[in-house]
């Protein structure tokens, strides 16, 4: 963690030299500019009404979400296309999933990520032993169930745990997707981030792109608020730990998943889950679950990335 902190530290100072006032959320997405050229895929008039289709088709549970998520903006920014092999990190109950597998099609693959066993086992709260030996066989059981969605037409599928990817994926994917789950690889020990991005980076073809959507902590906050414990990282943080394990800023960082209301601070110990959709500490405070309802969802950086070849 001091590495990381002393890193983030530098990467700070070079993006801007702004009052605490002047680097507020919305300011990072300004501030921060790429020299790559940027080589994500551009999505055709085709894919664009493949995706809207798609889209439409969805349950008014999940269209009910897609101001706050934007999933046609977002998968759009990162070039994710049709007959794809695209891999989803901690999919979780399919949100994105079930847009992906429909999306991408019989020539695509979608390909489920999981956390290994050992960082499952850090969890507080839910996880048990039971959890943990049904975790074991997460891969299969997240294909099984997957299949069972009843999409017509839809992707091939396949998944794996960190630190278990099997060698006939490497080099496979188009792109990974970290929609929400890079709070969780930094918050334990570096050896979980580093064991994900060296599964990420082997998995990726040469110039695979990595997007990545992430609950987005100011940069005037504290550094040991914002490793993640809380949800929240930092922005420079990410881009930092991507630069330093193989991979490059592929265009400037969007706007498209921002939530200026969202001003989430560590002098009061502010944690992702107390708004939408958890309200995690206002269940039996009315008058506290409309301040949070008003915020809405968490303030988002949306970056993608580029493996350097």
């Amino acid at each position: 963690m001091k590495k990381f902190l002393l890193a983030l530290s530098v990467t700070a100072l070079t993006l801007s030299a702004c009052s605490k006032t002047e680097t507020k959320n919305s300011d990072v997405v300004k501030t921060v500019k790429t020299t790559a050229a940027t080589q994500v895929p551009t999505l055709s008039s085709s894919d664009k009404d493949a995706l809207m289709a798609v889209l439409n088709t969805q349950p008014d549970e999940t269209k009910a979400r897609f101001e706050a998520r934007n999933p046609q903006a977002t998968l759009e920014y990162f070039g994710i296309q049709p007959g794809m092999t695209v891999v989803e990190a901690l999919p979780g109950g399919g949100w994105y999933s079930k847009i992906l597998i429909p999306y991408l099609g019989p020539e695509g693959t979608l390909i489920g990520m999981d956390y290994d066993l050992d960082m499952w086992a850090k969890f507080d709260g839910f996880v048990n032993e039971e959890f943990l030996e049904k975790r074991k066989s997460w891969p299969a059981t997240w294909i099984k169930d997957s299949s069972g969605w009843g999409i017509e037409n839809g992707s091939q599928l396949s998944a794996f745990a960190i630190g278990e990817m099997p060698e006939h994926l490497k080099g496979t994917a188009d792109a990974v997707l970290l929609i929400r789950a890079a709070h969780h690889l930094n918050r334990f020990n570096q050896a979980h981030l580093a064991d994900s991005l060296k599964d990420i980076h082997d998995v990726l073809k040469p110039s695979g792109v990595v997007g990545i959507v992430q609950h987005r902590a100011s940069e005037d906050q504290d550094d040991g608020w914002a490793n993640g414990d809380n949800g929240y990282l930092k922005q420079s943080l990410v881009i930092k730990f991507m630069e330093d394990n193989g991979f490059e800023l592929a265009k400037t960082p969007s706007a498209i998943n921002s939530n200026p209301k969202d001003m989430a601070s560590s002098e009061t110990d502010d944690k992702v889950w107390r708004l939408p959709p958890t309200l995690g500490t206002s269940r039996d405070n009315e008058e506290l679950q409309a301040k949070m309802k008003a915020i809405g969802e968490s303030d988002r950086m949306t970056l993608v990335f580029r493996k350097k070849s």
